[in-house]
């Protein structure tokens, strides 16, 4: 080990800074967060820090650096360009015993910046000791997206919690089962969706018991279009959390790789024709599941509140008074046209769009045609592919044009994406071609298919060309 971990407090203590360019400028930034009393040696200084310097935030000596400027400090940090004068700096500050940090020189440091996780007071520091600072942050990056950013906000009432559950549980192990079933349970759920007040309210319940069932919860969550990437970061967070995971079946495999190990993950999909599990037996298995104290998040392709029946599951889990929060998806219209290089919007062609469903509950009012069928304005349809004929005959029956420009893009963000344009008569043709899950769009925007397409395979057009193009992983685009 050849640097031993600390964190050190600086607030109040002298930290002696030599430079005054950009480098040196996101060091005093760093400084400055934690309370040190900086003074700064440049004949000159970055905007940023003239900006800092009118404000009183440090003490400035123009000029260059004298020995005598180490007297009382606790740290010196070299940010300049001339490796003699960092030379300089490193031995005059050793022989003083001062921690000393050289910007980019390894072997000038006694001291070294780690890449930081701020989650204050919740702090993860990582280092590769000056040998990769490169592979450092891209470790760095990748656990940013695993830490919660409620993590401070629970350590700060954690804290104060602290004396009050040393007093209640008087053996240790009694502490760390409470702690570890608030950390994991819905206290963590509450401080993570803002709600501080309930979230001490929990605390308080729990104390009060003196052997507590866990108390089950529910997640709505949205896995987007497809490409697992577009999977949101708190998504990420909460199925990485859940003790089982109800999915859809358009919720792809590589998303469903990134849900705990141990996780439970049971199917509850629907298809066209063929639905596998009845909604009232989801809602039954939510209940019954929640009710087993576990975390439950039911995950769906695209965004649940888009077509995806989540509003009636929440209905359910608020009857049955079991606790839940949202999670939303990027939904396949904004998914998929984005990916197919068509927007919704165009301040030529599309003042608005109207997302909308090609089949509705039996028995339900018909759709208002007539404004459906007004120009300048994007038509995004999901499930539509078996009514297309349907959509098109009314559509040009209620005045839009049969040369109205369409799209229709099969397995949106996926690698094997495929978008076939034609025109607004030729929307059932087209649809029967399309490879599912598929949406449907109608409007002038679509044109721009054919400047901006960026991703997968390009337009098949009326000749049906292919350009084969394969990008990305696997995923789907409908719910």
């Amino acid at each position: 080990m050849d640097y031993l971990p600390l964190f050190i407090e600086l607030k109040a203590r002298s930290v002696l800074l030599v430079g005054g360019g950009e480098i040196a400028s996101r060091k005093a930034d760093l400084l400055l967060r934690t309370g040190a009393v900086l003074t700064i040696v440049a004949p000159e200084l970055h905007v940023e820090l003239q900006q800092r310097h009118q404000k009183g935030e440090f003490t400035w000596l123009p000029g260059t650096f004298k020995t005598e400027y180490l007297a009382g400090a606790f740290l010196v940090v070299a940010a300049t360009d001339d490796p003699l004068l960092n030379q300089q700096i490193f031995s005059e500050a050793d022989k003083r015993t001062i921690l000393t940090n050289v910007v980019d020189n390894q072997s000038l440091c006694s001291a070294i910046f780690p890449s930081i996780i701020d989650r204050s007071p919740m702090m993860v520091a990582i280092s590769s000791a000056g040998t990769s600072p490169v592979l450092t942050r891209l470790l760095r990056e990748k656990l940013e997206s695993l830490l919660p950013f409620s993590l401070g906000k629970m350590a700060t009432i954690a804290g104060r919690w602290r004396g009050r559950v040393k007093q209640r549980f008087t053996a240790i192990h009694q502490r760390r089962y409470f702690w570890e079933k608030a950390f994991n349970g819905r206290f963590a759920t509450l401080v993570a969706n803002g709600q501080l007040r309930q979230a001490e309210q929990q605390l308080e319940q729990q104390l009060a018991q003196a052997d507590p069932q866990p108390q089950g919860e529910l997640a709505l969550v949205g896995a987007g279009p497809g490409d697992p990437g577009l999977l949101t970061l708190k998504g990420l967070q909460v199925i990485q959390q859940a003790d089982v995971v109800l999915y859809d079946h358009l919720v792809s495999a590589e998303i469903l790789e990134l849900v705990r190990r141990d996780a439970d993950k049971i199917c509850v999909g629907k298809r066209a024709g063929s639905h596998s599990v009845a909604q009232e037996e989801i809602h039954a298995l939510i209940i019954k599941l929640a009710n087993q104290g576990k975390k439950v998040v039911r995950l769906k392709g695209g965004d649940p509140f888009i077509f995806g029946r989540g509003g009636e599951e929440l209905q359910v889990a608020a009857a049955a008074g079991i606790p839940f929060q949202v999670v939303p998806g990027i939904t396949a219209a904004v998914g998929a046209s984005a990916y197919a290089g068509i927007p919704l919007t165009h301040r030529e062609h599309a003042q608005s769009v109207t997302f909308m469903t090609g089949h509705c509950r039996e028995n339900g009012s018909e759709l208002d045609w007539l404004a459906l069928a007004r120009g300048n304005q994007t038509l995004a349809i999901y499930m539509g592919i078996m009514t297309a004929a349907l959509i098109s005959q009314k559509l040009i029956a209620h005045g839009r044009d049969a040369n109205t420009p369409v799209a229709v893009i099969g397995c949106g963000t996926r690698s094997e994406q495929q978008v076939l344009t034609g025109t607004l008569s030729e929307l059932e043709r087209l649809a029967q071609d399309a490879p599912l899950p598929a949406l449907l769009v109608v409007g002038e925007v679509v044109k721009l298919h054919h400047q901006i397409a960026w991703f997968g395979q390009q337009c098949i057009d009326q000749e049906k060309s292919v350009d084969q193009h394969p990008l990305m992983e696997p995923g789907n685009i409908a719910d």
